[in-house]
């Protein structure tokens, strides 16, 4: 085991979303989704450097409004890995470097995620990394969320947005939920962009599955704490009063 490389935190945002268009800019107690993300990551002391991907020309002027970093990008990305990885090479990220890939509607992030998200990489061998969590099959939102199976070791067996494994006799008291943050070596990120959308990726809309299809390992890490995402618009009321409440604590 060895001590961390430099870690850099990357929060791709796209005005364009099906359930949710320009849900970045949403306002979340006078300021923009975005910022809250950006401001909770920086409680993360194992990232070096922190910075919003977008291809927004309003999203862009916000983060300059409100002192965010930020680099524009192209609008043609395939996937938000795509463009953290343009974001990256922009912000120059040493070849040694691990880039974490920070979910933009996760605006009640907790920063000890991140530092979760980012142990593993104390071994020189792990190369993608991604978190889930434990939780009841009777609370997933079916399609909306993803579930993930995983070896003893911990590595990676399969995503999908069914409940994974089928139980076949009608029960199951536990599975795992994946939670979309990623961190990848600089190597491994670039390898991700040039391999291209893959069957499965397409398939089920999960980009992760291309590093799985590519026999790319994901090391899964297991967390406690817990988050709240936006994904439509009535999503906002209850994460402002999550946030109230914590900022008030």
């Amino acid at each position: 085991m060895t001590q961390l490389p430099k870690c850099y935190g990357i929060i791709p945002a796209r005005y364009a979303s099906t359930r949710f268009p320009g849900k970045p800019l949403a306002d979340i107690l006078g300021k923009p989704m975005f910022w809250h993300v950006y401001n909770r990551a920086g409680r993360c002391r194992d990232l070096t450097q922190i910075a919003l991907a977008t291809d927004d020309e309003r999203i862009f002027s916000a983060a300059r409004k409100h002192d965010v970093p930020v680099v524009m990008t192209r609008e043609d990305h395939p996937s938000g890995t795509d463009r953290v990885l343009e974001a990256a090479e922009q912000l120059s990220v040493p070849e040694d470097a691990v880039v974490v890939n920070i979910q933009g509607d996760e605006p009640a992030l907790e920063p000890g995620m991140i530092s979760e998200l980012l142990s593993p990489f104390k071994s020189p061998e792990t190369r993608v990394t991604t978190l889930v969590r434990k939780t009841d099959p009777a609370k997933i939102k079916k399609y909306d969320d993803a579930m993930v199976t995983f070896s003893k070791s911990g590595k990676a067996l399969y995503f999908s947005r069914s409940v994974i494994p089928f139980p076949r006799e009608g029960v199951i008291d536990i599975v795992y939920e994946h939670i979309g943050m990623y961190a990848f070596r600089m190597e491994a990120l670039k390898k991700f962009v040039a391999l291209g959308p893959s069957r499965l990726e397409k398939i089920e809309k999960l980009e992760q599955l291309r590093l799985l299809e590519n026999d790319i390992p994901v090391h899964i890490v297991v967390t406690d704490h817990q988050s709240m995402f936006v994904d439509r618009p009535e999503d906002i009321e209850a994460v402002s009063r999550y946030l109230a409440k914590d900022n008030s604590s």
